[in-house]
């Protein structure tokens, strides 16, 4: 089935940011630069230019609503869309759209996978049985090892449909030999770090369960220079900014934190001397950790779910237990206070350690490989 263009839709509930929506991009620019057909539906979202520029055809569908009906009508439009499209297969990235798809495939007679992006919870019948389609494909990609134990351990599926592919990110964009000096400059004067004082990056959207107000309060008690910045969108949680805002003044961070909405995110690891990503929940497999290697900052982490698959703790970054205030501080500590010698060695740590498991042309080459073996066992099955 390789040597024969596949036409592959993906589907998911938006590509406004996140994993899911980074590996949809990641994975159509694959397929359009082997020769085939990528086919996206989605809410939309601020990456659906990106996925144009890639050579991709994007279709907004309200596929992010959890409405039954909504998900029933999408199925139904969904199996005029394959016909018309000539479809091969479909690759559902979330809960909501994958029973469109799933109710869709039996109908329009093609085949599915799924990828677990996390490790869904669902202590209730009714919300296993919400979660419990995304094991119904051909195959199940899951993200980590951490969510294919998971899958394993609360789902009935054989384990060979369990795929393990860890996410990738993009090594020629993520690249330390890129950023210029220029770039660096560039935002440091855009987060107001002041010249020549370390800079500690704490990346990820403005969330409570993204742990930024752990990270002040051990800020807070860090004695040595550093000026943080707090790099993420609040996605329209004004109240928590504001509390986040508020808690940085009256913990005497005034004068030593920045707020950013976004910005150049590799020419941000570029010029960090740390980065921070201190998740409450566990995460798939979390990007913040990998970006950070990979640019060269020594990161510290929390150990949980698929961030243990992320770093090696103590050679290529630091895992600190969950909501660990004093274990965050003193790991903060040691990395400021790093000889070069020290540090120089961490980060070639890091980033042979990323090159050789987080990069996205292996993550991709991997997911092509699976739609194929699919496709095949589905020609061969007819």
């Amino acid at each position: 089935m390789s040597a024969k263009k596949m036409t592959v839709l993906q589907i998911l509930p938006s590509l406004v940011a996140g994993g899911s929506e980074r590996g949809t991009v990641d994975v159509a620019q694959a397929l359009v630069q082997a020769g085939h057909r990528a086919l996206v539906i989605s809410a939309g979202g601020r990456m659906v230019n990106e996925l144009h520029d890639k050579g991709a055809a994007h279709f907004t569908w309200p596929s992010d609503s959890k409405n039954p009906l909504t998900i029933l009508a999408n199925s139904q439009k969904l199996v005029a869309f394959i016909k018309e499209h000539q479809v091969d297969l479909i690759h559902a990235r979330s809960r909501a759209p994958a029973w469109s798809v799933y109710l869709a495939s039996k109908q329009a007679g093609v085949p599915f996978i799924t990828t677990f992006h996390a490790a869904y919870k669902g202590k209730m019948p009714w919300k296993r049985l919400y979660n419990s389609v995304m094991t119904c494909g051909a195959r199940v990609i899951a993200v980590s090892k951490f969510v294919s134990k998971h899958i394993a351990e609360n789902y009935e599926i054989t384990d060979w449909r369990i795929v393990p592919i860890l996410r990738g990110i993009d090594l020629s964009v993520f690249d330390p030999a890129k950023i210029t000096a220029e770039r660096k400059e560039k935002f440091l004067q855009a987060a107001g770090v002041p010249a020549g004082v370390p800079m500690i990056l704490v990346p990820g959207r403005l969330s409570p369960i993204k742990g930024q107000e752990l990270t002040l309060r051990a800020l807070a008690q860090v004695k040595q220079p550093f000026f943080a910045v707090i790099m993420g969108p609040d996605q329209g949680r004004v109240e928590y900014r504001n509390f986040l805002n508020d808690l940085a003044k009256d913990l005497g961070l005034r004068n030593k934190t920045s707020f950013l909405p976004g910005g150049d995110m590799p020419a941000a690891y570029a010029a960090a001397t740390l980065v921070l990503s201190t998740s409450l929940v566990a995460e798939g497999c979390p990007r913040v950790p990998v970006e950070a290697q990979a640019m060269g900052a020594p990161v510290i982490a929390t150990a949980l779910g698929g961030t243990f698959e992320t770093i090696k703790s103590g050679e290529t970054g630091w895992l600190v237990p969950k909501g660990d205030l004093d274990a965050l501080v003193g790991a903060i500590n040691t990395a400021l206070k790093m000889s070069p010698e020290e540090r120089a060695r961490m980060v070639r740590a890091g980033q042979a350690f990323v090159r050789a498991n987080f990069d996205m042309k292996q993550m991709c080459a991997k997911t092509l490989k699976v739609y194929e073996e699919v496709l095949n066992e589905f020609k061969a099955d007819k």
